[in-house]
C-alpha cells in the first residue's frame, strides 16, 4: 500500500498547487488522475518519486519504495546518444542488461533498438515510448506515468493499452495522470483535481 498523507505544496509567489492531499493506493491498483494544466498532477508524481519535497505531509510506502518506474513530464535522456546506449546506461546502474526483454518491449512499441539516431532527434511520441520502456524494463513494481500517450500514433496507443493491461495482470501498481480519456484501460479508481484538491470520482 502507498499512503499519500496530508500533502501540500506551493511555489514562489504563493501559488498553492496541492492542498492537503490524502488518499491510499492498494497494491495492484490502476488509477487515473486528471485535471487542467497546472493543477498539480506532475507535482504530485514528483513528490511520490522523491524528486520533490512537499511543504508538509508525506508519502508512505509499505514496500517497493526502491522499485519505482516513472515517466514525468518530458523524459530525460543522454541526448547525443542513441536508444540502446540510453537503455543500457540506465539498466546497468542496477542490473545486468537483458537484451531480449528490452528488444521485445521496443518491438511492441515499434521502436528500433539499434537505430543510431541520437535521442535529441526523436519525436515527442518516440521519446514517450522510450521513457515508458525505461519505466518498466527492470520489472518495476510501482509505475507512475504522466501523459504517457502524448505524441503517440494510434497503433502505438493501442499497444500501450495492451502493455498496461499485461502489467496490471502481473499485479503492478500503476498511476496514470492524463488529459486523454484512455478508454482502452480499465481503471479501478479515478481522481480529479479541482483548485488544488483531489476528489475521487464515483
Amino acid at each position: 500500500m502507498i499512503e499519500f498523507k496530508n500533502i501540500s505544496k506551493s511555489f514562489k509567489g504563493g501559488m498553492v498547487v496541492l492542498k492537503d492531499i490524502s488518499f491510499t493506493v492498494d497494491e495492484g491498483d490502476i488509477i487515473r488522475i486528471t485535471g487542467p494544466n497546472g493543477c498539480g498532477k506532475s507535482t504530485l508524481l514528483k513528490i511520490a518519486c522523491g524528486l520533490m519535497k512537499p511543504d508538509c505531509g508525506t508519502v508512505i510506502y509499505d514496500k517497493y519504495q526502491n522499485e519505482i518506474g516513472a515517466v514525468i513530464e518530458n523524459p530525460c535522456f543522454i541526448e547525443d546518444e542513441n536508444l540502446l546506449y540510453n537503455l543500457k546506461f540506465l539498466y546497468n546502474l542496477k542490473n545486468s542488461f537483458y537484451l531480449e526483454s528490452v528488444l521485445e518491449l521496443c518491438h511492441q512499441l515499434n521502436l528500433d533498438l539499434y537505430n543510431k539516431m541520437p535521442m535529441k532527434k526523436y519525436s515527442i511520441g518516440m521519446r514517450q515510448k522510450a521513457g515508458f520502456i525505461q519505466s518498466i524494463m527492470e520489472n518495476q513494481k510501482i509505475i507512475y506515468l504522466d501523459e504517457p500517450t502524448r505524441g503517440m500514433d494510434e497503433e502505438s496507443v493501442i499497444q500501450f493499452y495492451n502493455m498496461i493491461s499485461s502489467l496490471h495482470d502481473e499485479g503492478k501498481t500503476i498511476i496514470i495522470c492524463s488529459h486523454e480519456k484512455l478508454d482502452g484501460i480499465k481503471f479501478n479508481k479515478e481522481y480529479v483535481f479541482n483548485d488544488g484538491i483531489l476528489f475521487e470520482k464515483e
